[in-house]
C-alpha cells in the first residue's frame, strides 16, 4: 500500500467511530500530515476527545491526556528530576512527564495558568523540554491537540495571541445533523453490546506511513499564482483599507508570517489528501478559515456588531481575486 492508501484507511477507521464530524476528522489528518498542532473548540460531548483517542487507536502512536486545571504545575506536563537512592548513593534522575508521547490531548487548555501553558509551548515550538538546565527531545511524531469550551469562561486563563499563533489550525466543532445523531446512538449501543466480545483489532497504520506522506507532501507543487493568492489573503488582513472600509473597521491586527507558512503547509496537505500533486485556489479556500481564525484580532467595532472571525475571512475571500 502507498502512503496515501494508508492515510486514507486511517481516516476511514477514525470516521467509523466519529459520526457526523467528518470535517474534524479531516482536519485531524491534516494536522498530523502538516506536522502542526490543533486547537479544537466546541461544546462538551462533540467527540473531541474521542477523535484523538481514535487516531491513537488506529495509528501506531502513544497518547497522553492531560486535564488542565488551575492547580496544575509545569512539572506535571514536562516531568521533573526525582532523587533516587541506591547502594548508599543518591542521584537525581529525570522522570518524563506526559508530554513525552506522540499525541497529546491538552483538555481545556485555557483552565491552566500561564506558566503551565508556557511549559507546553516550548514542547510545541521547539520539540523539546528543558528541565534542570538540560534539554530532552520529544518524539519525531508529535502533535498537540488542545481543546477549549466556548461557553465556560469563568475561572479560565485565555491563551495569549503569541501562544495561539503556535497552533497550526483552530477547528470549530458544531452539532451533528439528525441522521448522524441517530447513527451515534446506534454506534454507542453496538459498542456497549460488543464489550463482552473479543473483537479483532484493525491493522494499525505505522508512523512510517505518516513520514512517507510528509515527504510526498513536500513535493506537491505550488505555482506562483497560488503563492501570490496566499500572500494576497494574508496582506488583506494587514492592510484591509485597501480592499474595504468595513474590513478596516473590523480588523485590529492581521495574520502573522506563521499564517502564510501554515496556509502553505495545510493547502499542500489538503491537495495531497485529495489525490493531487499540485495546489489549486480552491484548496486554499478550503482551509483558510482554520488557519486564519485564531490569528485575527478583531476590533471593538467588530465585537460590538457581533462580527465573527469567520465572517471577516468570508469577506476577505470574497474580495481577494485569484490571479
Amino acid at each position: 500500500m502507498t502512503a496515501r492508501d494508508d492515510i486514507t484507511l486511517l481516516g476511514k477507521h477514525i470516521g467509523e467511530s466519529i459520526i457526523g464530524q467528518q470535517a474534524m476528522v479531516e482536519r485531524l489528518l491534516l494536522g498530523i500530515l502538516a506536522n502542526g498542532h490543533l486547537l479544537v473548540e466546541g461544546l462538551p460531548g462533540l467527540a473531541k476527545t474521542r477523535a484523538i483517542k481514535s487516531l491513537a487507536k488506529n495509528l501506531d502512536a502513544s497518547l497522553s491526556r492531560v486535564q488542565f486545571t488551575p492547580d496544575l504545575l509545569p512539572a506535571d506536563i514536562t516531568g521533573s528530576e526525582i532523587y533516587f537512592s541506591e547502594g548508599g548513593k543518591g542521584q537525581f534522575k529525570f522522570q518524563q512527564g506526559p508530554i513525552f508521547a506522540n499525541l497529546i490531548l491538552a483538555d481545556e487548555i485555557n483552565r491552566a495558568p500561564a506558566k503551565v501553558q508556557s511549559a507546553l509551548l516550548e514542547g510545541m515550538e521547539e520539540r523539546q523540554v528543558t528541565v534542570g538546565g538540560k534539554s530532552y527531545p520529544l518524539p519525531d511524531l508529535f502533535m498537540v491537540m488542545a481543546t477549549q469550551n466556548p461557553i465556560e469562561q469563568e475561572g479560565t486563563y485565555p491563551l495569549p495571541e503569541a501562544q495561539l499563533d503556535r497552533f497550526l489550525m483552530h477547528i470549530e466543532v458544531g452539532y451533528p445533523d439528525e441522521t448522524s445523531e441517530a447513527a451515534i446512538m446506534r454506534l454507542v449501543r453496538s459498542e456497549e453490546n460488543a464489550q463482552a466480545k473479543t473483537a479483532k483489532s484493525a491493522r494499525k497504520i505505522s508512523a512510517s506511513a505518516v513520514f512517507d506522506a510528509r515527504k510526498a507532501i513536500g513535493n506537491v507543487t505550488v505555482t506562483k499564482a497560488v503563492e501570490d493568492y496566499m500572500v494576497a489573503l494574508v496582506f488583506a488582513t494587514r492592510y484591509p483599507l485597501k480592499l474595504d472600509k468595513d474590513l478596516a473597521k473590523w480588523l485590529q491586527v492581521g495574520v502573522s508570517p506563521r499564517g502564510v507558512i501554515g496556509l502553505d503547509k495545510v493547502s499542500r496537505s489538503y491537495a495531497w489528501l485529495k489525490g493531487r500533486d499540485y495546489v489549486t485556489p480552491d484548496d486554499v479556500k478550503a482551509v483558510v478559515h482554520d488557519v486564519f481564525r485564531h490569528r485575527l484580532i478583531l476590533s471593538y467595532d467588530a465585537h460590538a456588531a457581533r462580527i465573527s472571525p469567520d465572517a471577516v475571512i468570508d469577506r476577505i475571500v470574497e474580495l481577494v481575486a485569484v490571479a
